[in-house]
């Protein structure tokens, strides 16, 4: 994460700070701050009361997983809105109905993902381990490949064809995205900081930095730990599994 802060004289003369952010994300996203992403910010907040955010919040997170389509930066408007308290319950309730309509439509094609599954057994061995052992085993599998980068919108569809319990599945599910959801929350809230000094016209001061980007570092710290940990344990469960299937 950079900042500039750059000078630009306006036509009466006048200087008139601006600070601009740029964040190159886990997924190579490039956003430019004032000039591309807080504008569109500042119109959603403009244009949408509070309830009307809240639904389309809500309607986003839980159906765009279906479709496979990314509900990030629905969850960042969350955290413009809402902060951590209401925009974590908001989230993280739709996230429940995001996760579990994949997982009963997979159940209608059913065999052809066990299939899939049988045809890659190498690559597969991750979700079967995940639906081995007792419910607490699955719950902490389900866990772990949430942390992890693995394609979640993938293992939706393929969580029920690995004879994983909707009981662990959902709740491995939702514990597994509280680190993605307070990190998109804090995004949010760091965006909604831009908007307003953006529409201000003024710059952030010396202190509202540092805390941002200690915040940002910190931020980064724990999705790395979190991350790390996750891929190392799901490794150890790739490699019983692959054991198994020799």
């Amino acid at each position: 994460m950079t900042f500039y802060d750059d000078d630009k004289t306006n036509e009466g003369g006048e200087v008139v700070p601006e600070l601009r952010l740029k964040i190159e994300g886990d997924y190579g996203d490039d956003v430019s701050g004032k000039r591309e992403l807080i504008p569109i910010i500042n119109w959603e907040m403009r244009t949408f009361s509070t309830p009307m955010l809240a639904v389309l919040v809500f309607a986003s997170v839980a159906l765009f997983p279906t479709i496979l389509l990314p509900s990030t930066p629905s969850m960042w408007v969350a955290g413009m809105a809402f902060g951590y308290g209401f925009g974590f319950l908001l989230i993280i309730s739709a996230a429940a109905v995001g996760v579990s309509l994949p997982y009963f439509i997979g159940s209608l094609f059913l065999h052809r993902i066990q299939g899939w599954l049988e045809k890659y057994p190498k690559k597969a061995a991750i979700l079967r381990a995940a639906g081995e052992g007792n419910r607490f085993h699955q719950f902490k599998a389900v866990t772990l490949i949430r942390i992890s980068p693995f394609p979640y919108m993938i293992y939706n569809y393929c969580a029920v064809a690995t004879n994983v319990k909707y009981g662990p599945y959902i709740l491995g599910s939702l514990v597994g995205m509280v680190p993605e959801v307070f990190v998109a929350i804090y995004t949010g809230n760091l965006l909604h900081t831009l908007a307003d000094a953006s529409h201000d016209q003024h710059s952030l001061s010396a202190q509202q930095i540092l805390l941002t980007v200690g915040g940002f570092l910190l931020t980064v710290l724990a999705t790395i730990v979190f991350t790390v940990y996750a891929k190392r344990q799901l490794k150890i469960l790739q490699t019983e599994e692959e054991l198994l299937l020799q």
